[in-house]
């Protein structure tokens, strides 16, 4: 074999040394320069994609703090509202008591009114209607008939409480 036979190493390694410096100079001039600017391509892309993240999170960060105050803002006014409405409620719930217990007032008052004039109307009927049965009475136990006018202030006597 040619190749290990050290009488061709010299001429083996003078043309290794050659295509290694060929080589060496090509991709030198050639290929790393244009592998430099593709790794120099990917690490701007890379960079200005996590710059545009960077932006995005910080532009995410403000649009959810503006949502989360005017959800807070939308919280207040609903239960502004409410307050309001339920004040507004109250007031008319108590509006509503209060003419339902004045109406209640009133129409106790004319109830009482009218039991009294009643009681009244039926004391003086009782006092008529006792002297007319005393006065029966009279004329059924004597025979005879009683003086109205005696009658009536007995009647009005015992009514009274008196003897």
């Amino acid at each position: 074999m040619p190749q290990l036979d050290p009488a061709f190493f010299g001429t083996q390694l003078f043309w290794l040394a050659i295509s290694f410096i060929v080589l060496y100079v090509l991709m030198s001039r050639l290929a790393m320069p244009q592998i430099a600017g593709v790794l120099k391509q990917r690490e701007d892309k890379i960079r200005g994609d996590l710059d545009a993240a960077q932006r995005l999170k910080e532009e995410t960060k403000s649009v959810i703090a503006a949502y989360e105050k005017a959800l807070a803002d939308a919280r207040g006014e609903a239960q502004a509202l409410a307050r309001q409405t339920m004040d507004a409620a109250n007031a008319e719930s108590s509006r509503r008591q209060q003419e339902l217990t004045d109406r209640i007032t009133s129409q106790l008052a004319a109830a009482e009114r009218r039991i009294a004039e009643a009681r009244s109307q039926a004391m003086a009927n009782v006092g008529t209607m006792a002297a007319e049965v005393a006065q029966q009475a009279f004329g059924r136990l004597t025979g005879a008939a009683a003086d109205p006018a005696r009658v009536a202030a007995a009647v009005e006597r015992t009514l009274k409480g008196g003897a």
